[in-house]
């Protein structure tokens, strides 16, 4: 199963606050057994929500809203996908994970939808074209 692991943003983070050279280097070592043991897909931080923009959907209507956003345990400081065998898994990982912030923070799991998970609705033709897609950028072939 693939899981996307979320990195919640801190007041720190979202104030452009840099991580420590012991941080970075912790979490690199970190890095390294995630990809050493085949659990690590990807992984990225992500600047503040000062940078980013929001598009919200009504029906045909896009409303863009530039950040920053307001809600800082609402936000994301940074993501890995995981390729784990169980839920149980990635929670081991994460449990050995360094702190990823200064003081008090938090990481989420969540399972990213399979092909299989949509059941009959996935129908041949879009299965197909799922896997034309993945193999064009990059994930070869049927989703893991």
């Amino acid at each position: 199963m693939r899981v996307m692991v979320i990195i919640k943003a801190s007041k720190d983070s979202e104030a452009g606050v840099m991580p420590s050279e012991q941080l970075l280097a912790d979490m690199g070592n970190f890095n390294e057994e995630l990809v050493k043991a085949g659990v690590m897909q990807a992984g990225e931080g992500l600047h503040p929500s000062a940078k980013g923009v929001r598009v919200r959907f009504c029906g045909s209507q896009r409303t863009v809203t530039d950040g920053p956003f307001a809600e800082t345990k609402e936000l994301i400081a940074g993501f890995w996908i995981w390729k784990v065998a169980s839920m149980q898994e990635a929670i081991e990982w994460a449990r050995r994970c360094p702190n990823p912030m200064e003081g008090e923070s938090e990481i989420e799991i969540r399972p990213v939808f399979e092909a299989e998970d949509f059941g009959e609705a996935l129908t041949p033709q879009l299965r197909e074209q799922e896997e034309r897609l993945r193999a064009q950028f990059g994930q070869g072939g049927t989703p893991q």
